[in-house]
């Protein structure tokens, strides 16, 4: 079955490319939106190990964007609806599944998948995989908190997210990160976003505000979760095949609306333009923040 699943994907592939997909072990952390989308087309690609982490339930609304929330798995466990259709789409997958007790079983973890991707939205396990990644010399695929698609590739010597972002963890005990500090966090993300991507063009920006104060769930849109995903599938497929990648531990967006691809901004203009985007969220937030509390 295995040669008629994949027989299509010959001149985009070599027999030994493929042979190298069918054996390379995945792990993806996180398997909504962006993580299930990427892991849907890396099953179609051909990749059957995988190894994948999810505590939560499919919900009504992870309809409006995640591959494989139906009516039907509405209620089930991720990581067990993910796996029966999974074996549908290839029934040879040989497959791993983690629960919320994963990020104590990183080292083992880290020991046999060394391509992650990153499809989680929680912080400290986001900061947690990254410094263990470091240590088992592991390369993480992971996109921005963005309405464009995006894609970063950060292998083991790169700098950590928390360090090239700014994150007020760098010289914690993930032990010791209240929620006041992962939402500073995210807004230290967003900042970055903001600076490097045309992303304020394209939501609204008082609901935006809602969301980095806390009182609202993070806006997310079919189309471009679900490029995300592939995008990030891509890279995982380049590095499967040592293939040369187009982006690097920075990343890049790309513009559905546009066709273009924005790339980081030269240190000068980041750092005016991020002046001017600090000040802006602090006006957009605080009001918001002063009425939650």
């Amino acid at each position: 079955m295995y040669a008629e699943l994949t027989g299509r994907n010959r001149g985009f592939l070599t027999q030994a490319e493929q042979d190298a997909l069918r054996c390379a072990p995945v792990f993806i952390c996180g398997i909504g939106g962006m993580g299930g989308a990427c892991l849907n087309s890396l099953a179609r690609a051909g990749v059957t190990r995988f190894g994948m982490a999810d505590p939560d339930a499919f919900e009504v609304s992870n309809l409006n964007r995640q591959v494989f929330a139906f009516l039907s798995t509405v209620g089930c466990r991720k990581v067990e609806a993910t796996g029966r259709l999974l074996r549908d789409i290839n029934p040879e997958i040989d497959l791993e599944t983690y629960d919320a007790s994963w990020p104590d079983e990183l080292d083992g973890i880290l020991a046999k998948y060394p391509v992650v991707v990153n499809g989680m939205d929680d912080v400290a396990r986001g900061v947690l995989l990254y410094r263990k990644a470091r240590e088992h010399r592991a390369t993480v695929i992971d996109a921005y908190t963005s309405p464009l698609p995006s894609v970063t590739v950060v292998r083991p010597a790169d700098p950590r997210p928390e360090d090239r972002l700014r994150y007020p963890t760098a010289t914690r005990e993930l032990d010791r990160l209240t929620p006041d500090l992962a939402l500073e966090c995210v807004r230290r993300e967003v900042e970055y976003v903001l600076t490097h991507s045309s992303s304020a063009r394209h939501l609204d920006l008082s609901l935006a505000a809602e969301v980095l104060a806390g009182i609202r769930p993070r806006m997310s849109f079919a189309p471009p979760v679900i490029i995300t995903g592939n995008l990030m599938a891509l890279e995982v497929i380049n590095l499967i095949l040592q293939k040369p990648s187009g982006t690097d531990h920075r990343g890049y967006f790309f513009n559905p609306w546009t066709a273009r691809v924005e790339r980081p901004r030269g240190p000068v203009s980041a750092r005016v333009l991020g002046f001017a985007i600090r000040r802006a969220l602090a006006r957009l937030a605080a009001p918001r923040e002063t009425a939650h509390v």
